[in-house]
């Protein structure tokens, strides 16, 4: 009876010790790999937050309406859309989602330098279950205030849904805000609100929309976001890439994640930046230092152990009182 209690209090404690890495840490995502072979110029990146640890892309152009949805734990590819209802796209440079688990892609390039008088966006439900499916796209016309321009980060605002465009300028672009709500009665007018310093090849807001990454090839810059405003934070850490065209927050907000074009590219994460008032980028407020679910966590895994201690314990002393 006491060595079988004995054994018993040491599985148990076994086992409570030996619970997943995810389940005693976690955080942010820490990189993966695209696997999937049709993904060959992978130009935009997207967290999901109805999906935990998905991320969707696109190829840059010559692949049709597309989407791929990827499992950032293995690389691989669990769903692809086929986007219907819009025309044939063009140059696509970049995916984003709003606050209401809408996907808005950005057919936005322009390989002329800036000559097409208008781009397009589109918008779409983000599926509740991933699998291989056709679904219809809403297409926006958009056009600049002042005048044609070639762009690759497009970027919706976590809270509002109000969409922003960077254009790509080697010298430097533009912040362009969209209107409140986009139409598709019409072309729908991006006017330039604040000058950005970098040839921008991607962009994301932070989980709570006060912050803005932005990248470029060779570095990128954080700045804070209020209405359009913004201000300089810092510099980001870039890492180096082939080609790198893409930008996006983990979900939880602890990350920023780094994409590249060319086949079985790698997306890199780095540390995202705590906002200047000292406050976390994540949506709920949680700390990327590992607390907050990642914390809770690992004080209910303590909890398991304690309870377990105190009933070998219990159990020991009543086996001495018997004997």
């Amino acid at each position: 009876m006491r060595r079988s209690f004995a054994v018993l209090a040491g599985v148990l404690l076994t086992g409570a010790c030996a619970l997943p890495a995810s389940a005693a840490g976690g955080g942010g995502d820490q990189g993966f790999t695209l696997k999937d072979p049709r993904i060959t110029e992978s130009s935009g990146l997207a967290a999901s937050r109805l999906h935990p640890g998905i991320y969707w892309t696109h190829n840059d152009s010559d692949d049709g309406p597309y989407l791929y949805a990827v499992d950032s734990r293995t690389g691989r590819t669990v769903a692809r859309l086929t986007l219907r209802g819009i025309g044939a796209p063009r140059d696509v440079e970049a995916i984003s989602i709003g606050p209401h688990d809408e996907i808005y892609v950005g057919d936005i390039g322009d390989n002329l330098g800036g000559k097409w008088p208008y781009v397009w966006i589109y918008r779409l439900p983000e599926p509740k279950v991933l699998k291989d499916e056709t679904v219809t796209a809403t297409q926006y016309v958009v056009k600049y205030e002042n005048g044609p321009r070639d762009a690759e980060s497009l970027l919706v605002h976590p809270r509002t849904g109000r969409v922003y465009i960077i254009d790509k300028k080697e010298d430097g672009g533009h912040l362009y805000e969209g209107p409140a709500t986009l139409s598709t009665s019409g072309a729908n007018v991006f006017r330039p609100v604040a000058p950005v310093d970098l040839w921008a090849t991607d962009a994301a807001f932070s989980p709570d929309g006060g912050q803005l990454a932005v990248r470029g090839y060779f570095g990128g810059i954080l700045y804070g976001f209020d209405g359009g405003r913004i201000r300089r934070e810092g510099r980001l850490e870039v890492p180096w890439q082939g080609q790198g065209e893409s930008l996006t927050y983990s979900a939880d907000g602890t990350k920023l994640m780094y994409g590249s074009e060319g086949a079985q590219s790698a997306v890199q994460a780095k540390d995202a930046p705590a906002r200047a008032d000292g406050k976390s980028p994540s949506e709920n407020g949680s700390s990327g230092s590992g607390e907050g679910k990642a914390g809770s966590t690992g004080l209910q895994v303590g909890a398991v152990v304690a309870a377990v201690g105190v009933a070998a314990l219990l159990g020991l002393r009543r086996l001495r009182r018997r004997d």
